[in-house]
């Protein structure tokens, strides 16, 4: 006698009872631009993006401490439709060459498995001058892509979420520099809502101290949000 098949239906059911539960154990994300990313650090992601963009500025600081310039910095979201992090265009110069900016970079932010955050930094390719005030029209950057950047190796900025702002640096003397005599350079970075702190020094292989501010960061307060700094500029 042949041994009786297993009724069809229950077959179905048993799977989609099991599907069911694999569903139910699958870990819970949220959308953050492109990227989907666990519900719990959601937040986290959404602020540090939201408190890294937007125009800054030094004015506050250099109108009480002449060891500190007027400078500007804009960051703005590019590229958003991409799933291999978020990415930043930045311009940073004295407020009174802005058409010329001594930095021009962009930024990858990216989420790490223990919830701290990276920003990896690369060159522009070509003359970077050519997209100065560039951060007032991100969709200007549409073509590039990753692939036309230098990467600058160990200059990468680890942040860790500590209460109401995001900390964190660059690692030891791995970010190269031959700036002014220097062999290697250091960042400091605090990112809260009300603006940024940041202390970018030289060092020679002494280690002795050769460009950037000897006393303290540079502090910048926000100046506009990301949609008003592209319409209206800062200041």
């Amino acid at each position: 006698m042949a041994r009786p098949r297993p009724h069809r239906p229950l077959v179905v059911a048993v799977l989609a009872l099991g599907l069911g539960g694999l569903a139910a154990c699958a870990p819970k994300t949220e959308p953050v631009g492109a990227i989907e990313v666990p519900l719990e650090v959601a937040d986290d992601v959404r602020t540090l993006l939201g408190w890294m963009s937007g125009s800054f500025s030094s004015r506050a600081q250099a109108e009480t401490d002449s060891e500190y310039l007027e400078i500007e910095v804009h960051m703005v979201p590019i590229w958003t439709a991409r799933t291999d992090g978020w990415w930043l265009y930045v311009e940073q110069g004295a407020a009174r060459f802005a058409d010329r900016p001594y930095r021009q970079r962009v930024y990858r932010v990216d989420l790490l498995a223990d919830g701290s955050f990276i920003s990896e930094v690369y060159e522009l390719p070509g003359e970077p001058l050519d997209r100065a005030g560039d951060w007032r029209t991100p969709a200007s950057f549409d073509d590039l892509a990753p692939g036309d950047l230098v990467v600058r190796p160990g200059c990468t900025v680890t942040l860790i979420r500590d209460g109401e702002r995001f900390v964190g640096g660059t690692r030891g003397s791995e970010c190269l520099s031959d700036f002014s005599g220097a062999t290697y350079a250091t960042s400091e970075v605090v990112v809260t809502a009300a603006g940024l702190t940041t202390w970018d020094r030289g060092f020679d292989d002494a280690g002795m101290q050769v460009w950037g501010p000897v006393d303290g960061p540079y502090r910048f307060r926000r100046v506009a949000a990301p949609a008003e700094a592209a319409a209206n500029g800062a200041g």
